[in-house]
């Protein structure tokens, strides 16, 4: 070609303007030329553009600057005109046999249409240079379309014309054209020439509405060495020998060994976890249970766990942990993992949760879900026929399994993913586990167990002043270690004789301390009596962070603050127990975890939650309210004593008393006497009793299955037969053998066998009408499941519960009353919380007097008359009797109605006389059984009234806020208080907390840490992720061509 013309060079990343006025070229609009009207000649003038260009730009500068529009100028489409015109005229110079028609390298052919040489090349080779130049240079909006083109055939040429034959150089030639070729070429000479301006054109508008996308090259790189690392680590574990170590970090990218040391402070494993994670069951897939004590760092190997099935294998992952507040609190600790390596972290608690989950085509999600929620997903999947796609199940403190309901719906979710999906791995770790073999037997798994902790643990046993050092696994089990030397005034004495204060003062204020209490109120009368006894020099340790904490506390609760907390927060002590509300146990927890606090009264939940150690852990009694210790329970709270990289080691003391021997009978106590009578200041039935507590073998775990006539029995039966995973009594009784129930015949099924357990089962079932007895095909018996009974099972209804459900909502649409919000509010108020709250009928009254009459009618429509509440109240005998169930939920759907009120968490305690954490704790479990109630009705047409009803009701009872905050308390860790401060310093929406900068919220909002700065901005990043990637799921499944769709 001998035209004119200038390559320009030019890579568009992001969407930021920037004026570029020094690199107009004669392609740029004349309107836009801003320099010298001299056009530069020549390739030279070209690479030297193409040097500035190197030079000044960076990959996120937008090179187009404020440049419009091209479509406009017609100096440029001329200069397509002319490209075009020597398009066709290489065409027929190529047809010259003697034509050397392709450059020896796409470079020389660009440099030559670039340069103006005389030399030609053919049309193919021209579109073919600029295409293989210009390809990886284009914008992201474009490279989309021009791929879309390679993929039609656009830039091909039409070789049926010109087939192609190489010479003996390589190098190709076209053979000579007839004249039926000449004229399918003119003709295609002609269409190129409309359709090629055409393309242009239309590219370009769709350019306009296209933004590009905002990733630098080097983040590209960095994503490229990822990938690779991960691409590599696969197929490491595919070809390598097993226990071996897979990748750069244990099958994981290095990335994410550097990110653990980055937010979590980890710099090497410990030797246990580099055996656990090289295991050969491990490397294998093999289901495995492993046993460590307490702060061991069992969670660090089941997390790596997780992260190698999301990224190595793309497989989601379910972790399921005990109780909510350890839900939330691990959703916001791996949001930021989830961003950095590219997976969705998505909270299955309470009210949160989608039943099935949105199938994903390219992100994972790591499912974070409490035992209950872990079930319902559990059923979701496998009715979608997608349990296949869950690759690991992890369980932390899998001795619940021999919890109660709580275990008996844990054995019920195992048990499923064991028979559906043989593909899905199952982790258990317990600090506390007992029978193992039987564990391994239900959950065909492998055992590891180590003793390690990072820290040594030393125990003690104080009796009167005397303090004795734990040997459990001698003869000689208590050896005397030394006598409390404190002076203790007569008052002191009368008011501390465990000596609780000489012990705390120990180690306080340097080091911290746990006083383990038999009861919530025991635990603020033990921090109240310690700061009363403590120097006024505590008072001036860390003043200022202590100031703060209070005003915090205020803020939390509306400005209200326990006298308690008032009292002692300035000597650096608090107590921490239910009662507390959700945002105030965790500004303790992370006040105690900063140092701020020294010292923490506590129940034994804290043992089982969140891991708060110490340097040293006294047990006030050896008894939990009036129970007597069990040894699991006994070696969670001592587990708490040792803080690893801060103690050299932890202590342990027990507190006995002289009327504890009272539990132990006569002979364990003469059997244990001449082991212990050298030490003559305790008790022979003393020692015996401490001795069977710290040196017995820890409780076994059985199934739960049976409890409470079979509940969880007929609760499995239930689900397998509306999941249609079995559908006859053989099927059923094969499944069930396969339980840790089934494991343990001998031990859970003295009086019926395992046949006949299920045949009973069945039958309460029919009886119930939750399922049907039918014959198929071939005249065999099966089991058929009624819309009571699915509904029963997919909105996790207690079996206890269902058929009273069903007819309170029944009964309720033939009046429900919708003037107010109680009608609809007792519907949803759990029934298992009647039996913790016992109503005042002073309060009871005053709420029915101040009632409407629609209200008042509703009450007595439910069997609670006001005649009924005002003679109770005046302790006066009734005549007719309410049932106390109805009478109780009311009560408590008064409290719930009180909370949408007003939202004042402190006032509406204080009002109906309760904790406010029991309070909150309704709430909570109101919002949860709201909705299970809405998948109950879901799946029955006749209260198809509901749906719109709870799912709204639903929303308010799980935020309990004004509308304008709900947005942030969607994000993990947002409580009210904190919800009010974001608010008031603008940011309003899930979008802005994402969006913001950790740095300037720290500035912003009061009393916020960039630690908890950084939690709030990944979480929020997380949930916008999850929302995006969910809407983007549904246009996909909308705009995808069905499966099913006939065919003509």
């Amino acid at each position: 070609m001998n035209t004119d013309h200038q390559g320009i060079k030019v890579k568009r990343v992001t969407s930021r303007k920037r004026s570029r006025d020094g690199l107009r070229s004669h392609l740029t609009p004349a309107k836009k030329r801003t320099g010298s009207p001299e056009e530069p000649e020549g390739g030279h003038a070209v690479l030297m553009m193409e040097e500035k260009l190197e030079g000044d730009c960076s990959d996120q500068e937008d090179l187009f600057g404020d440049y419009d529009s091209i479509l406009g100028d017609r100096a440029f489409l001329a200069k397509l005109e002319e490209v075009e015109f020597g398009m066709g005229c290489d065409n027929r110079v190529a047809s010259d046999p003697g034509f050397d028609g392709a450059p020896h390298s796409p470079e020389d052919g660009y440099m030559a249409l670039r340069t103006g040489d005389s030399k030609d090349c053919s049309s193919a080779d021209v579109v073919s240079s600029l295409r293989d130049t210009f390809m990886d240079e284009l914008p992201s909006s474009q490279l989309a379309f021009q791929q879309e083109l390679l993929k039609k055939g656009a830039w091909s040429t039409n070789s049926s014309a010109s087939p192609q034959t190489g010479d003996a150089t390589g190098r190709t030639t076209r053979g000579r054209p007839t004249s039926r070729n000449r004229k399918d070429e003119r003709d295609a000479e002609a269409q190129a020439k409309s359709s090629v301006t055409d393309r242009l054109k239309s590219a370009m508008r769709e350019n306009a509405t296209v933004s590009s996308l905002g990733v630098s090259t080097s983040a590209a790189r960095k994503e490229a060495a990822l990938t690779k690392e991960i691409s590599a680590a696969m197929e490491a574990r595919e070809a390598g020998p097993a226990g071996i170590d897979l990748g750069p970090f244990y099958g994981l990218p290095s990335k994410v060994k550097e990110l653990i040391s980055k937010q979590r402070g980890i710099k090497d494993l410990y030797d246990w976890q580099k055996t656990c994670l090289t295991l050969e069951s491990v490397q294998q897939r093999r289901n495995l249970i492993y046993s460590l004590p307490t702060s061991g760092g069992k969670t660090l190997v089941a997390e790596i766990l997780i992260l190698r099935e999301l990224l190595c294998r793309s497989m989601n992952a379910l972790l399921i942990l005990p109780y909510i507040s350890l839900v939330q609190e691990k959703v916001r600790g791996l949001a930021s993992l989830g961003l950095e390596l590219d997976f969705l972290v998505e909270e299955y608690a309470g009210s949160k949760g989608r039943f099935p989950p949105v199938k994903r085509r390219k992100k994972k999600s790591l499912f974070v879900a409490t035992i209950e929620k872990g079930h319902s997903l559990v059923n979701s999947l496998v009715e979608a026929g997608r349990l296949q796609g869950l690759g690991l199940v992890v369980v932390d403190e899998l001795h619940m399994l021999g919890e109660g309901k709580r275990g008996a719906l844990l054995e019920m979710t195992l048990a499923k993913v064991l028979y559906v999906s043989s593909s899905t791995q199952i982790i258990g770790m317990s600090a506390t586990l007992s029978n193992t073999e039987d564990l391994q037997k239900f959950l065909k798994a492998d055992n590891f167990t180590s003793d390690f902790r990072p820290v040594q643990l030393m125990e003690y046993v104080k009796v009167r002043d005397t303090i004795y050092e734990i040997h459990p696994k001698e003869e000689e089990c208590f050896n005397f270690s030394r006598v409390l030397n404190f002076k203790y005034s007569s008052s002191m004495q009368k008011v501390d004789p465990d000596h609780i204060i000489a012990l705390v003062a120990e180690v306080i204020p340097a080091h911290s301390c746990l006083v383990f209490c038999p009861s919530k109120k025991n635990c603020e009368n033990v921090a109240d009596m310690i700061c009363k006894y403590l120097k006024k020099g505590f008072l001036k340790h860390r003043e200022e962070e202590k100031a703060r904490l209070l005003q915090e506390l205020r803020e939390s609760g509306a400005g209200a603050l326990c006298p308690v907390l008032c009292r002692t927060v300035p000597f650096g002590l608090a107590y921490h127990h239910g009662g507390l509300t959700g945002e105030e146990r965790r500004l303790l927890e992370e006040a105690y975890s900063a140092g701020t606090l020294c010292l923490l009264t506590c129940t034994s939940t804290l043992a089982a939650g969140i891991n708060l150690p110490a340097r040293r852990v006294i047990l006030r009694s050896p008894y939990v309210a009036t129970d007597f210790l069990k040894r699991s329970q006994y070696k969670q709270m001592v587990g708490r004593a040792g803080r690893a990289g801060i103690d050299s080691l932890g202590e342990s003391i027990l507190i006995l008393q002289e009327k504890d021997r009272l539990s132990v009978s006569p002979a364990v106590l003469w059997s244990h006497w001449v082991s212990f009578v050298s030490c003559s200041s305790a008790s022979p039935a003393l020692r015996s009793q401490a001795k069977q507590l710290l040196s017995s073998p820890l409780e076994s775990c059985y199934s739960h299955l049976m409890d409470a006539n079979g509940q969880g029995i007929h609760s499995l039966i239930l689900s397998l037969v509306g999941l249609k995973i079995t559908r006859t009594l053989e099927q059923i009784r094969d499944f069930v053998s396969g339980t840790l129930l089934g494991v343990q015949q001998s031990h859970s099924c003295q009086e019926k066998s395992l046949w006949e357990i299920v045949q009973d089962s069945v039958e309460f079932l029919r009886h119930k009408g939750l399922i049907s007895v039918s014959t198929d095909c071939e005249n065999n018996t099966v089991l058929l499941v009624t819309n009571l009974g699915r509904a029963t099972y997919k909105g996790s209804i207690d079996l206890t519960y269902c058929d009273v459900l069903y007819r309170d909502l029944s009964k309720g649409l033939d009046g429900l009353m919708l003037s107010s919000l109680l009608h609809l509010v007792y519907l949803v108020t759990p029934y298992d919380l009647v039996s913790q709250c016992k109503p005042d009928w002073m309060v009871y009254f005053r709420q029915l007097t101040s009632m409407t009459a629609t209200e008042l009618k509703m009450a007595s429509v439910l069997g609670v008359p006001e005649s009924f509440v005002a003679r109770k109240a005046a302790g006066q005998s009734v005549r007719k009797p309410a049932d106390p169930e109805v009478v109780g939920r009311l009560y408590l759907a008064l409290v719930l109605l009180s909370m949408l009120k007003e939202t004042d968490l402190w006032a509406v305690a204080d009002r109906f006389r309760l904790t406010r954490g029991f309070v909150q704790s309704l709430l909570s479990s109101a919002s949860a059984f709201c909705s299970c109630v809405l998948h109950f009705t879901e799946e029955l047409g006749e209260l198809w009234a509901y749906k719109a009803l709870l799912t709204e009701l639903m929303r308010r009872l799980t935020y309990c806020v004004k509308a304008e905050l709900i947005p942030l308390m969607e994000v993990a860790g947002v409580q009210e208080a904190r919800a009010k401060q974001l608010h008031g310093a603008g940011y309003k929406t899930l979008c802005h907390l994402a969006n913001a900068d950790p740095s300037l919220l720290v500035q912003t909002v009061p009393n916020l840490s960039k630690r908890q700065a950084n939690q709030i901005v990944a979480s929020a990043k997380m949930l916008l992720m999850e929302k995006a990637e969910s809407l983007q799921e549904e246009v996909n499944e909308l705009l995808s061509l069905p499966a099913d769709l006939p065919s003509s």
